[in-house]
């Protein structure tokens, strides 16, 4: 092999090297409509190894009349390169609801050839309702303020003229009296919590073991609500720490474990799996700087009751949210703002056989917010 050849195919594996490490599939399509190339995000989408993907036309891999079909053929005509949001590439193969974003683009090199890069909604709009968790969060801070001056002065004077007719009541008027009593304290009660929606003081964080915070949680559930139920571990031990401030930790898992329990109610099969997990995480804004990290540490809470119905998941963070009689549907709300201020992100996946609440948090390094160059850190 001669030298100009020894630098090409460095070259080639340089290229392979770095589509490898973009977190997108990208396809190569031959002008006779091959996979010439796919980097290994593409492998897993596609569900096929690149060399089997080469055996194939994109036509036979996507459903039939696809519009990421006719993009192709677009982009060849014209060679300039489109983009094309929300579409459907939902098959068999590719798995059901798979929406993506597409940026198709010509290779001037390989006359014919296109390259694709393809997008999953689902990622984009995790972050979407993480900024409607937020918006959702910074309302209740505001009305929390505005309650605690203008409703808790006033319930206190309804309190105490209710204690004075109290000591001259009959005893049926006595029962009344302490109906007031008993709901002006429900009210202040209700809030006195949403007065730590109003909490603006910057978080205290530093390096906390998930793993000891999800034990403690565990050890409240299993002294408590969760008496009766399983409670299962599926822990990575090699994760870092978790940049975060270890007792809001504890109050958003025992949010979710409670919420889990509940779920399950009476079931003698119910059972809550808490695990933990490193994945390659996406770039979010951290709230209050100009720092963007990774969010490579994952942190899931399963449950198997009855799951959470289509209509209200979409809201499910909102404030004032609940499907429990008793509710006050600040508990989620809570949760998604503590996430947020660490620069996380939540979620929830349901179905009529369980629940999924997933968190993203960035993870803890020496440098600022937990996070190297490429804001994964380093495993221990």
């Amino acid at each position: 092999m001669n030298a100009a050849a020894g630098q090409g195919a460095e070259m080639a594996d340089a290229a392979q090297i770095v589509l490898n490490t973009i977190r997108r599939p990208v396809i190569m399509i031959s002008e006779e409509g091959f996979i010439t190339f796919a980097n290994a995000d593409a492998e897993d989408f596609f569900r096929s190894s690149a060399t089997m993907l080469a055996r194939n036309t994109l036509s036979k891999l996507i459903p039939f009349g696809s519009p990421l079909l006719t993009l192709v053929d677009q982009v060849r005509e014209r060679r300039a390169p489109v983009n094309e949001y929300r579409v459907d590439v939902s098959s068999p193969r590719l798995g059901i609801e798979k929406v993506v974003d597409l940026y198709v683009a010509p290779v001037p090199e390989f006359p014919g050839s296109v390259v694709v890069m393809f997008q999953e909604r689902s990622m984009a709009d995790k972050i979407d309702r993480q900024m409607t968790h937020r918006g959702a969060a910074r309302s209740v801070t505001g009305l929390a303020a505005m309650l605690a001056h203008e409703i808790k002065n006033p319930l206190s004077g309804i309190r105490g003229a209710a204690q004075l007719l109290e000591l001259s009541a009959s005893d049926e008027d006595r029962a009344l009296t302490r109906l007031i009593t008993d709901e002006t304290d429900r009210i202040v009660s209700l809030v006195d919590r949403m007065e730590v929606f109003s909490d603006e003081r910057p978080i205290d964080r530093y390096p906390v073991n998930i793993h000891v915070v999800l034990d403690h949680v565990k050890a409240i559930a299993k002294n408590g609500f969760a008496k009766r139920i399983k409670i299962l571990e599926d822990y990575d031990p090699s994760l870092p720490p978790v940049f975060a401030n270890r007792d809001q930790l504890i109050q958003v898992f025992l949010n979710l474990v409670k919420n889990a329990a509940e779920a399950i109610g009476s079931d003698p099969h119910g059972e809550i799996v808490l695990s933990t997990a490193f994945r390659p995480g996406i770039r979010v804004s951290v709230p209050g700087t100009q720092d963007r990290v990774s969010l490579p540490l994952e942190f899931c809470v399963r449950d198997n009751g009855s799951g959470v119905s289509e209509d209200i998941l979409p809201i499910l963070f909102d404030p004032f949210i609940t499907t429990k009689p008793n509710g006050s549907g600040l508990g989620l709300a809570l949760v998604a703002k503590i996430v947020g201020e660490h620069g996380g992100i939540i979620e929830c996946e349901s179905t009529p056989r369980g629940t999924t609440f997933r968190i993203l948090m960035p993870a803890w390094k020496e440098t600022p917010f937990g996070a190297d160059e490429d804001g994964e850190g380093d495993r221990k």
